[in-house]
């Protein structure tokens, strides 16, 4: 009988039962180990970028016009009268808090164009003219309302200066509740209609204006809120800048020569009607194409006066390229498209390179495959520029000397020189620009003895935000630059988990503030890092997005250069930023967070003794000494009592510096320190320099007739033995002509420019409020001291209430008062003060009295104007005048 199965059944039978369990145990762990390679393969294994490299389709304007604009006749501007205004506008603001005016205000301030601006009254316009010029190149105009219904005398004003010095207009229409049709534009041969919905906005490449802007695109989708205003004329005055199409189905009658479709947002009156030249914007700001064509119009009704550069330079620094966790790195993939995106931007950008930073410690710290794209990285070392940062990525502010940063930075050019990383570059940038701003002297030190930098660049200066703001400045010769972000930081990886989703990415790239930075900052060096080329490589699509935008639709020339070529050329370019201006690192928290904890701003003064020379100083910072609660500086083994630190070369030591001359107080909300130096008062870079740092500090100066002060200074220099004040009588010295020697001319301004009391006053005033400012009255602290004593502690709001009466004595032998010591006896000034001058003779008298009549009487109106009782000396000069 045969067994079901046939004879392979009978062979599978015979089969040992052990065997068959060893079979399938292996069989299954065969299975297992195979899938969990695959998951780890499709785990470690990134996905593909989620889109193509970017593709740039511009359309190119030529020479053909416009199909929907005729061409006109561009009127010539006289140049000539133009040249007698000054490079800043005018600008006209409905308040102090208008938010248009705040934008108008942060445009010109990105782009480095002065302004004043001024609210909108129907007072008295501000002036105009200064000896002859013209103090502004352009008005704008906040509200075109406010323009259009100005009272007719300052209408005319107006109107007279922008005809004789050849100044255009740029106003804007403001909102309107009521919906205009063919409303008549003031005088003008000029029609607008009101709250409109528009979309697809271009260009009319024919328009005279357009210069930074790229005209032949289509900026498609609807523009921003729902408020338009279009405009219509046919007198030959008017050329059209920018039109849209109504988004709906609204009509509105226009020209007939016009496709119905297309309505003008902005309008160019090229003065062919009344000889001024205006530009209207039917909207505000909030379009980002309207940013580009205010600047053109700022550029062309100026004359050029406000004109920008086409200019633009970039550097993209790639952070941390060795420094990340696993997961986050860049894979050989991910190198091979950072090679070939450079490749195709090169192509875009001339000289375009990536610029990668490095800390030697992390090399390998990734996973077999991300370690991988660090030997991808090195082996196309030779493709890319690269910088140093710290070996283990340590913030240099946390090393307290500087052998200790040099061995952490010998480390690291060790590992560039064993793995083929160039290392002249002089360029470095600190992780999270620790130490470079506010500065770590150290970190300065030992970059330029390890390294020889000359570059670097933080964007902590003089403060992170708002960005349009950040400056360079140059220490211990080192440049140091404004770093831009461009929107990708370490955690902006995967495109759907962009903070706001893609669109905002798009947004910034395209018209937003990625865009906007390139328009407003000649020189950008911009902040990426490793994880921004790993994964999704956000940091390749937004910048060839970006770069192909700017392109698309600006005339700006974009290159790249060498970090030392860049700091070169951004200091030809800024020569007013190579001195820095110090900040109270305390005021903000971020630089508080990257300043070494064993300093402290309890160190710096809470008041400043300012001078002028020769008017008591001394006298009253012996006086303030003695009060129990005020602590002055250490002396000075060069300028003795006086820092002298805001006024000359010792300024640019640093704060370091500064703070090592005032002890730590004990109780630093009773004690208040202080420091006298003299020369502060009529330096105009020291009231900037002092608020900079001391914005909350008191000044106190002191006045005395300015006459007797310099006198007294050209008798001071005689008792020094000054050559020029031994040979020369002082009334040959404050009567020397421009053509005198220079010495002569140099004391003659060190005697008579102090005395230009309510000048130096109100440049002090600039920065500081009247609430924070004393004026003493020198000739009250001579012969009342106590008095004086008494106002100035209120004044300070010092306590306890020191008694002067009973610490000051008159001694006349030296004829002032003297400090009593607790033996009874006084303790006086040197022997240099208190010196008896021959009397001035009169002629000089009645010359200086002459001399300073005018600021004496603008002394007078500002001390009224502070409230302030006017002193003896001045009633007098000014009584019978």
């Amino acid at each position: 009988m045969t067994t079901r199965g046939g004879p392979s059944m009978k062979w599978a039978l015979r089969i040992p039962q052990p065997y068959i369990k060893r079979a399938i145990i292996l069989a299954l762990g065969f299975s297992l180990l195979s899938i969990w390679i695959l998951a780890y393969y499709v785990s470690q294994t990134k996905q593909n970028p989620r889109w193509e490299p970017p593709q740039a389709n511009c359309k190119l304007a030529g020479s053909k016009a416009n199909p929907f604009f005729p061409v006109r006749p561009q009127p010539m501007r006289d140049v000539a009268k133009n040249s007698r205004t000054q490079p800043a506008a005018l600008v006209f603001v409905e308040s102090a808090y208008s938010k248009l005016g705040q934008e108008i205000a942060a445009l010109l301030e990105a782009n480095r164009l002065k302004y004043k601006t001024e609210i909108v009254s129907g007072k008295s316009f501000p002036s105009f003219t200064e000896l002859g010029h013209g103090k502004y190149s352009l008005v704008i105009f906040e509200n075109l309302n406010k323009y259009l219904h100005m009272d007719k005398w300052n209408r005319d004003i107006l109107d007279r200066y922008c005809l004789e010095f050849n100044v255009g207009i740029i106003s804007f229409v403001g909102k309107s509740e009521d919906n205009l049709l063919n409303k008549k534009v003031g005088d003008f041969p000029l029609y607008m209609h009101s709250n409109l919905r528009l979309k697809d906005c271009s260009l009319n490449p024919d328009c005279p204006l357009l210069y930074l802007t790229r005209a032949g695109e289509t900026w498609r989708g609807n523009l921003p809120g729902e408020d338009w205003t279009i405009f219509q004329s046919n007198h030959t005055t008017y050329e059209p800048v920018a039109y849209a199409k109504t988004s709906s189905l609204e009509y509105v009658h226009m020209n007939e020569n016009l496709d119905r479709s297309y309505h003008v947002t902005v309008m160019q009156d090229l003065g062919l009607y009344d000889g001024i030249q205006r530009v209207f914007f039917g909207n505000d700001l909030n379009f980002w194409l309207h940013r580009l064509l205010f600047l053109d119009s700022a550029t062309y009704l100026s004359q050029g006066k406000l004109s920008l550069s086409l200019e633009r330079f970039i550097l993209v620094d790639i952070d941390d390229i060795f420094v990340g966790k696993v997961g986050t790195r860049m894979q050989t993939s991910d190198v091979k498209a950072l090679v070939t995106a450079q490749s195709r931007l090169g192509s875009l950008v001339p000289g375009f390179r990536f610029n990668l930073g490095f800390s030697g410690y992390f090399y390998y710290s990734g996973d077999d495959i991300e370690d991988t794209g660090d030997d991808a990285l090195l082996a196309n070392a030779h493709e890319f520029w690269w910088f140093p940062h710290m070996w283990a990525h340590t913030q240099p502010h946390t090393f307290t000397n500087e052998t200790s940063l040099r061995e952490q930075m010998i480390l690291n050019k060790r590992f560039a020189k064993e793995h083929g990383i160039p290392t002249d570059g002089g360029y470095a940038v600190a992780p999270h620009h620790s130490g470079v701003y506010p500065v770590h002297v150290p970190l300065y030190e030992a970059w330029r003895k390890v390294w020889g930098i000359k570059v670097t660049s933080t964007e902590e200066y003089p403060h992170l935000r708002p960005p349009r703001h950040r400056r360079g400045f140059i220490y211990k010769n080192i440049m140091v630059l404004p770093r831009q972000t461009c929107g990708l930081f370490t955690h902006t990886i995967f495109i759907d988990k962009y903070p706001g989703g893609r669109s905002r990415l798009e947004e910034s790239i395209h018209g937003g503030e990625l865009f906007q930075t390139f328009i407003n900052s000649r020189v950008n060096i911009f902040m990426t890092h490793l994880s921004n080329y790993g994964n999704d490589r956000l940091a390749l699509y937004t910048f060839e997005s970006v770069i192909k935008f700017v392109q698309c639709w600006t005339n700006l020339q974009l290159k790249t250069v060498p970090p030392m070529e860049l700091g070169r050329k951004y200091f030809d370019l800024y020569p007013e930023e190579v001195n820095p201006v110090w900040q109270n690192p305390c005021d903000d928290k971020r630089h508080s967070a990257i300043w070494s904890k064993y300093k402290t701003c309890d160190r710096l003064p809470r008041f400043l003794v300012i001078g002028p020379q020769k008017t008591g100083t001394t006298a009253l910072y012996a006086f303030l000494s003695m009060h129990p609660n005020i602590l002055s500086n250490f002396p000075s083994s060069k300028t003795f009592e006086e820092v002298q630190f805001f006024n000359g070369a010792n300024y640019y030591r640093g704060i370091d510096w500064y703070m090592e001359f005032f002890p730590t107080p004990s109780n630093s909300s009773l004690q208040y320190l202080f420091e006298k130096s003299a020369t502060y008062f009529d330096n105009e870079l020291v009231p900037k320099r002092a608020h900079a740092l001391l914005p909350r500090a008191k000044i106190v100066t002191i006045l005395i007739n300015p006459a007797r002060r310099a006198y007294s200074w050209y008798q001071h220099m005689r008792a020094h033995e000054d050559a020029v004040a031994l040979n020369h009588s002082f009334y040959k010295v404050v009567t020397a002509t421009d053509e005198a020697p220079r010495s002569l001319r140099e004391l003659k301004n060190r005697c008579l420019n102090p005395g230009k009391y309510a000048v130096h006053l109100e440049m002090w005033l600039n920065h500081y409020p009247a609430s924070q400012l004393l004026i003493l009255d020198g000739d009250q602290l001579r012969t009342d001291p106590v008095s004086t004593m008494w106002k100035t502690q209120k004044f300070l709001k010092v306590k306890p209430h020191f008694d002067y009466d009973s610490h000051l004595r008159y001694d006349p032998s030296k004829g002032f008062y003297c400090q009593v010591m607790p033996n009874g006896k006084t303790k006086c000034l040197g022997r240099s003060k208190g010196r008896h001058y021959p009397p001035m003779e009169s002629d000089t008298e009645k010359f200086l009295s002459n001399y300073y009549l005018p600021y004496n009487v603008e002394l007078s109106k500002l001390l009224t104007k502070l409230g302030q009782q006017l002193p003896d000396w001045l009633r007098e000069e000014l009584r019978g005048r």
